[in-house]
């Protein structure tokens, strides 16, 4: 009866190994979560920034069109991030199913890229819910003020 125990022992992977995959998985997805949210700050302050010195001799229509370029770019980083943290998931999700059957097959393999059309591509992901709303806000923002001062100077 202990030789079945032994052989059963070693076909599995100890609790240990397990928690301690997961653990590192958990803190890469919490990582991505924290620099969407990181960018997210940012770009708020830099548009706060910008806007700030609209009032400056400063050609209006030019700053709108960077402050454009510049959310544009921050959504494309913030739908990566989030792309990433959902392949994060996927790999987490993968490692709980696996690691329980014994299967030891890429131990410690924190790379998700095998994940990654297994998730949202990022311009389907630029466009969810939360992010449009939040990007978009700012885009109006910025095309608003661009249009006022084209029909300024017109």
């Amino acid at each position: 009866m202990s030789n079945s125990n032994q052989n059963s022992s070693n076909n599995s992977i100890s609790d240990e190994v397990i928690h301690k995959e997961i653990d590192l998985i958990q803190n890469c997805i919490s990582r991505m979560a924290n620099n969407s949210f990181l960018l997210k700050g940012w770009v708020v302050s830099l548009v706060a920034v910008i806007l700030a010195i609209l009032h400056e001799k400063i050609d209006t229509i030019q700053v709108s069109l960077i402050l454009i370029c510049i959310i544009l770019c921050f959504w494309y980083l913030d739908a990566f991030f989030l792309k990433t943290e959902r392949m994060y998931r996927a790999l987490y999700n993968w490692v709980i199913v696996e690691r329980l059957k014994g299967n030891d097959e890429k131990l410690y393999d924190l790379n998700p890229h095998r994940f990654k059309y297994k998730v949202d591509s990022i311009g389907r992901i630029m466009f969810s819910k939360t992010l449009i709303i939040f990007y978009g806000f700012l885009i109006l923002i910025s095309l608003i003020i661009l249009i006022w001062n084209l029909k300024i100077i017109n």
